[in-house]
Parts: C-alpha cells; structure tokens; sequence
C-alpha cells in the first residue's frame, strides 16, 4: 500500500501541463521553448552570446541572463577571465567558448545557435594590439555581418551616452561611427547608449577615492550622469524580448559634477575633501601621453579629452530628461542611495560602521523628478 501511494505521489510530480504561451518563435530562428515555473534551474528556451563578457558589464549581464533560465554562451580570449561566469547558471547553462574579434570563423561559432546576441566589446583607452576603431568600429562591424549571416534574431549593441561623430574624444567618434556601420549591417540591430558606470568595480566612484587629483581637472566642474551597473544589465536582459530596431538613451537619473561626486565620495567615506591643485590640461595631456610608455594602462590623452566634456542631457534644458528608461522597464537609483556598497570599504576603522551621510547639497535630489516620471511612465506610483 505505502509503495503504491509512492508511486502514485511520484506520477503526480512528473505531471507538467503546456501551453501555447510555453512557446514563441522569433523571427530568422527556432522556436523559443519555455521550460519550469521560471529562475536559475528552468529553460527560458533563449540562447544568448554576450561577446565582452568579461568586462564589468558583462559579468552582471551573465548572472542575470542565467537567472532567468537562459543559456548563455561566454566567448572568451583567456579561459581564467570567465571562471568566475561558471557558477551563475545551472548545470549546462553557462557555455565558455574561445574566439578572436578578428577572427570571423570563431566568431560564427559563438553565435551560431543563439537567438540574442549582445555586443559588449570595448575598452575606454587603445593598446598596441587593439585601437579605437579595430575595436568599436571594424570588429563591431565584423560581429554585426555574422550575425546577420547566421540568421541571430536579435541583436543588442552597447554604444555610450555621448556617442557622436563630432566629438573631440576620438573615443565617442569611434562609437557613434560604430553604430552605423551595425545599423547598416543588422537593421534591425537595437543600440543602447548608457551613461558611465557606477558599482563595485568601477572606475568612478572607487578612482576619486583613491586618486581625487585625477578628477580636479577642469575645476571638477565637469557634467555627467552616471547610472548604476545592475541598472543597465537588467535593462538589457529586459531587452531579450524588447524593442529592436531602435536606439535607446539611458542616462543616469540625476546630474552631477565631478566635485559633487568628490563631495559624496568624502562624505560617506568619512574622509577629509581633498585640497589637490586643478592640473592644467597641457601639463596632463603631456602626463597622459608620457604614461602610454608603460606596459599597464594608466590615464590616456583621449581619456583627459573626456574629462572635459559634459555627458548628453547634463545641461538646464536637458536635466529632466529622462532618456528612454521606461521602454525598458526599469526605474534607475539614485547612486548616493548606494555608495556606501561601493565605498565602505575606504573608511578607516574607526569609522568604518558609522551612519551615512549625505552631502547637504544633494539631499533634496535623494528622490529626483526623473524617478517620478519613470515611475508615472511606468504605471507604478
């Protein structure tokens, strides 16, 4: 009788109803199977290539792609670089594959069978191996070809926020002259200009730590809106099943200046405002340019350029744009609503559990006209 029962209970566990909601089929693939009631351990039926995987982005890009049950594939140059990715997906879901962006042939074999590709490929300075356009232009170029080669039904490319072809930064010439040649390439392609990054190992908040004469330049005075990493990688998980043919602006929720960022950085840190001199720009770019004779990327000329240069969207016209955030479904944070994450670790011991705070000036922009647009956008206030 109890084997029986047993029996019967287990019958009952195998038992799994579908649905005609359970499958989908995107245009120029196979069909998109779903698979368990959703999470890490469920088939999404989706196949994705994130190609710059192991950049900062692409990490967080992974770990959410694997969450949903997606499988993901991770091309890599050096195996070491995506050892962490493995454990973000279940048994089989994360795929490490060797390429070289120059290598058409490896290229075809990583997207072959997925049906999103995203293109996070790109690095903010040159080196001997690789420049600006090999990078951001002919390999963007090259990926997108293959792409629509083997019939891949998506494809994401993630450009910047002050991507233009008119641009003293040869940086954002060569991203907007990326975009063209994608768009040219997959029309169908969707483009994604997110604003500089802020997390756990970046190179905003965690530089002007460490070195806050690096961020004097132009008297700090200099505009940007800065976005949350985990922000732009849901964004563009979101996306899997989003708009395409499009380009989506995604700038951070409020504006902010160098020093104001400083200010922030000393504030929650507990430590004492640096009083570091403004550095020419003549003396730095000669700094700059010195610094490329060194094996190990320090701060380039082109990277001095930026540091000049206000983000899209940072003047009086443009501080309540809002960029395209709802097309996505995410409502972007307030980064002095995290910087304790990013930062406490720069406290000293003493003051290492002590309350944040926040500088005066920016606590009335703790819940921004940009947040309750999005959400009114949204349908969530």
């Amino acid at each position: 009788m109890l084997r029986s029962s047993t029996r019967s209970l287990r019958a009952n566990t195998l038992v799994a109803t579908r649905g005609l909601a359970d499958l989908v089929v995107p245009p120029r693939s196979n069909p998109v199977i779903t698979y368990g009631p959703g999470g890490r351990s469920s088939v999404s039926g989706h196949v994705a290539t994130v190609l710059g995987c192991s950049g900062q982005l692409g990490r967080y890009l992974v770990s959410k792609l694997a969450k949903q049950g997606t499988q993901v594939v991770v091309p890599f140059r050096d195996e070491d670089e995506v050892r962490h990715l493995r454990p973000m997906g279940d048994l089989g879901a994360i795929v490490p594959m060797g390429w070289d962006i120059r290598d058409s042939d490896k290229i075809a074999e990583c997207v072959r069978h997925s049906d999103v590709v995203y293109n996070l490929v790109g690095r903010e300075y040159e080196t001997k191996n690789f420049t600006f356009n090999d990078v951001n232009v002919l390999g963007a170029q090259r990926i997108a070809e293959i792409c629509q080669a083997e019939s891949v039904s998506r494809l994401i490319h993630v450009s910047h926020l002050n991507a233009s072809p008119d641009s003293a930064s040869a940086f954002y010439r060569s991203k907007a002259a990326g975009e063209e040649v994608v768009k040219k390439a997959f029309p169908s392609a969707t483009i994604v200009r997110p604003g500089p990054f802020f997390g756990h190992e970046d190179k905003l908040l965690n530089s002007m730590a460490v070195y806050p004469i690096l961020w004097m330049l132009n008297n700090a005075e200099t505009r940007i809106r800065p976005v949350h990493i985990q922000d732009i990688a849901q964004a563009l998980s979101n996306l899997m099943t989003g708009p395409d043919s499009t380009t989506l602006n995604l700038p951070g929720p409020a504006v902010h200046t160098y020093e104001s960022l400083l200010d922030l950085v000393s504030s929650v840190t507990y430590n004492a405002p640096s009083f570091a001199p403004t550095i020419p720009k003549s003396i730095m770019l000669a700094v700059a340019k010195a610094a490329q004779l060194v094996w190990w990327p320090l701060i380039s000329p082109d990277e001095v350029e930026r540091r000049y240069m206000n983000d899209v969207g940072t003047d009086a016209k443009g501080e309540k744009w809002s960029g395209d955030w709802e097309k996505v479904g995410v409502v972007p944070e307030e980064v002095e609503n995290l910087a304790i994450a990013f930062l406490r670790r720069y406290r000293t011991a003493a003051n290492y559990t002590r309350p944040v705070t926040i500088p005066a000036s920016r606590r009335t922009t703790a819940v921004s006209i940009f947040t309750s647009d999005v959400l009114h956008a949204l349908k969530l206030d």
